[in-house]
């Protein structure tokens, strides 16, 4: 059977240059956690609607100029009404409420243990297609949730504090998250084949930007400009280059080396969490600990690699 002329397979370099994109991506995913830590050791008046406003406010132009920039150079897709709610609701769940339960959680416990739980949205996306779609899982499925959730319990264990109540409290925010963030992946699959992943990102997190910024608002008056420039400069490399660039950056990876490598990839994001919280904010390193993150890491590599 011949080669369809149309699909030439890809060169090695644009393999390697996907493959680049996506571990860049999943590093500075993985480096917001640090940020907020640090953002947090800053002082008093710095809660979590603070971090993503100014977060929010550096980053809410990146996106509004590759939203018009994508839909300018490409074929637009008309929007429809059905359109534009689905955008509102996946801006609110996805990017906004995921990140305030998320940031919120991180007041409580270590970068290293909001990584690795907010790492089991996975498996939440593997449990909600199963339900939706009316099927029965997988064995390898089954297999990777029994992983996934025995690691969890094992960095649970390896720390006392585990029994305090703010330590709960914070993993239980950060899994909320991951409930909202998994839901977001699940209902707008359908949304990002119609509209194409820019502007479906564009959209949905300039949605996300105007929601936190008048959340904060609401909270805190007109009160972001009252902070020092060790704020502003987190902020704005939050921005940059935890939230624009890997967004953009692992879209372009997924479309160069498809999403199932991507998710294989980017499941390193949790080991370069634990390296960074080690050496940037001195969290304790243990070997229950790391057994208990390659679990989680492997059970995605099962479900990403059998997907």
């Amino acid at each position: 059977m011949s080669t369809n002329p149309l699909s030439p397979p890809q060169p090695s370099s644009h393999i390697l240059i996907g493959i680049g994109m996506v571990i860049v991506a999943a590093l500075g995913f993985s480096s917001k956690g640090i940020l907020i830590k640090l953002a947090y050791a800053l002082g008093l008046g710095i809660d979590a609607i603070s971090i993503m406003a100014i977060r929010m406010l550096f980053a809410l132009p990146f996106f509004m100029f590759i939203a018009i920039r994508a839909s300018v150079n490409s074929k637009r897709i008309a929007m429809t009404a059905k359109d534009r709610l689905d955008i509102l609701f996946l801006g609110f769940i996805g990017y906004y409420l995921s990140s305030l339960l998320d940031f919120s959680g991180l007041a409580y416990i270590s970068a290293s243990l909001e990584r690795m739980v907010l790492y089991l949205y996975p498996t939440l996306v593997v449990i909600l297609t199963a339900i939706l779609g009316r099927r029965r899982m997988h064995r390898f499925e089954i297999l990777a949730l029994l992983i996934a959730y025995a690691g969890m319990g094992l960095m649970f264990l390896s720390d006392h504090t585990m029994m305090n109540a703010d330590i709960l409290k914070g993993a239980g925010l950060v899994f909320a998250a991951a409930i909202s963030f998994s839901v977001f992946l699940v209902v707008g699959q359908g949304v990002i084949k119609r509209l194409g992943p820019q502007r479906f990102t564009s959209y949905t997190m300039s949605v996300a930007a105007v929601f936190t910024l008048v959340h904060y608002f609401i909270e805190h008056g007109l009160q972001l400009y009252k902070h020092s420039l060790n704020f502003y400069l987190i902020g704005l490399f939050m921005a940059i280059f935890c939230t624009v660039l890997p967004a953009y950056m692992m879209n372009e990876g997924i479309h160069r080396i498809g999403a199932n490598r991507a998710a294989i990839i980017s499941s390193a994001g949790p080991v370069m969490t634990l390296v960074l919280a080690f050496v940037v904010l001195g969290e304790v390193l243990t070997s229950v600990q790391i057994g208990g993150m390659l679990m989680i890491v492997g059970s995605i590599y099962i479900v990403g690699k059998s997907r």
